[in-house]
């Protein structure tokens, strides 16, 4: 891998704390960024930072709810206060809340869709509102497969991620003349501690339905998320990368 793609560039990953954002934020640490760690839970996004500072990066903690304007807001502060700017956005958090349309109470539709989308649009918001002042920037929004081919128990989660899309190629659209590139990816079958609390019968049948027959790493998808937000694809706005192994497809 070429090595200093985001040197001294300033970062903002949500929902990084653990898990595919985590792996987001590490991935950007090695090639240079300076990164923000934004997560609801604001003891363990300080855990994360502190782990990442003693791996040889730069990173900063902030709580931050997605779904709270004001939150959002600072959190792009933050950037640009401890960095000077904010280069790069990636809005990775999400919850799930599955139940069948049967089962599925309206709180729970409702928590997953702001979580997801009214998040990622706040987030992408505040943070084109600096890039288009700077006159460039990477947004990264994180969809899954799950919003292309739709799954069964997540009428809330398949509807956010498929309303990811939508957003990320409407704004693709608004920001391009202003040098801001928004793209999005969507990751598949990821080994990550939520997923491998399926019963073991379960799992093995998910990866059997994977071409490349294994789950991917949050690592897989980070690399992803680093391709478009690097000067590697400074010629590509409005598209979905999967990391699915092909399933899906």
């Amino acid at each position: 891998m070429v090595e200093g793609l985001l040197q001294g560039r300033g970062a903002v990953v949500t929902g990084a704390a653990q898990g595919i954002g985590l792996a987001i934020a590490r991935v950007f640490c090695a090639q240079g960024a300076r990164v923000v760690i934004g997560d609801r839970d604001a003891d363990a996004a300080r855990a994360a930072a502190d782990t990442l500072t003693a791996e040889g990066g730069t990173a900063v903690a902030a709580g931050c709810d997605v779904t709270v304007p004001e939150d959002v807001d600072a959190l792009v502060r933050t950037c640009v206060d401890a960095f000077g700017a904010l280069d790069v956005f990636v809005n990775n958090a999400g919850i799930t809340r599955d139940a069948t349309l049967r089962k599925m109470s309206l709180d729970d539709f409702e928590a997953v869709v702001d979580v997801h989308l009214k998040g990622t649009w706040l987030g992408l918001r505040a943070a084109s509102l600096v890039m288009r002042e700077q006159g460039h920037g990477a947004i990264v929004n994180i969809s899954s497969l799950s919003g292309k081919i739709g799954l069964p128990g997540q009428t809330n989660y398949s509807a956010a991620k498929a309303g990811i899309v939508g957003m990320t190629k409407a704004a693709a659209k608004e920001l391009g003349h202003l040098g801001v590139r928004v793209n999005a990816v969507q990751p598949g079958l990821i080994r990550t501690p939520m997923t491998e609390a399926m019963r073991p019968d379960i799992w093995e049948a998910k990866e059997r339905e994977v071409p490349l027959q294994r789950a991917g790493e949050p690592s897989e998808v980070a690399n992803a998320v680093l391709f478009l937000a690097s000067d590697l694809s400074s010629y590509i706005t409005g598209s979905v990368v999967e990391v699915t192994g092909g399933r899906g497809m």
